[in-house]
């Protein structure tokens, strides 16, 4: 493995726990309704409209609506406008926000590889608001002060210019820097293809997808030692 002198990550499904957040969020804004359907089906929409968000269809106020507007006809609670549709997801974000967690294995990595003295930070297909808020509100932000989001950097992950900004940022050039994630394609392999070491983030239970090119964890507690002494 190449010396690393700077370790990027992704924010939500890596360093907090989005989706425990975003299915307390709307189980409680719909208790009557089956959690088993009601928490998947939220997830598929939102990734629906946060792909048409990243691909300049729709605003981030839009990719909101899209979102609740497409469940609320789903669940045949009629057509909704946009006033009411504003109305329920600012209900929700405060569910959503109240609901923030870190992953629990990473702020001990990350103190782990601060005390290395390697600059951290975050790339993330976010809002920058949004992101930086909940970086702050699960104490993440203080070990975190390199943040580059697709709202600022007007391109997203996996495009390699997201990736090459970041980098650009801190100073180094893209080989010297790690990225982490745990979407395989958008970050561990978006990352080495714009030059960076990827590190795919697997957490699931199932065997694992050819990941050639890229260096493959289970939990970020073995971060710190894969980066010191390479995948093996």
């Amino acid at each position: 493995m190449r010396d690393i002198e700077a370790v990027l990550f992704d924010l939500d499904g890596t360093l907090v726990d989005h989706d425990g957040s975003a299915a307390a969020a709307i189980a409680g804004a719909f208790p009557g309704v089956d959690a088993a359907w009601l928490v998947p089906r939220w997830n598929e929409l939102g990734e629906a409209a946060v792909e048409r968000y990243l691909a300049g269809e729709l605003d981030f106020t839009g990719q909101r609506r899209a979102r609740i507007t497409a469940l609320a006809d789903e669940l045949g609670l009629g057509t909704w406008d946009d006033a009411r549709a504003d109305a329920w997801f600012a209900a929700y974000t405060v569910r959503y926000e109240a609901a923030w967690r870190a992953s629990p294995d990473a702020p001990g990595a990350l103190a782990a590889l601060a005390a290395r003295g390697l600059p951290l930070g975050v790339i993330t297909n976010g809002d920058v608001r949004q992101q930086r808020a909940k970086l702050a509100r699960t104490g993440l932000a203080e070990l975190l002060p390199h943040l580059t989001a697709s709202s600022e950097a007007g391109c997203a992950k996996p495009a390699a210019e997201i990736f090459h900004t970041a980098c650009a940022g801190l100073g180094l050039a893209p080989g010297a820097v790690a990225y982490v994630g745990d979407r395989l394609a958008t970050d561990a392999r978006g990352a080495a293809a714009a030059g960076l070491t990827g590190v795919w983030l697997d957490r699931s239970d199932g065997p694992a997808p050819d990941h050639a090119g890229v260096v493959r964890i289970t939990g970020l507690d073995a971060l710190p030692r894969v980066l010191a002494d390479g995948p093996g």
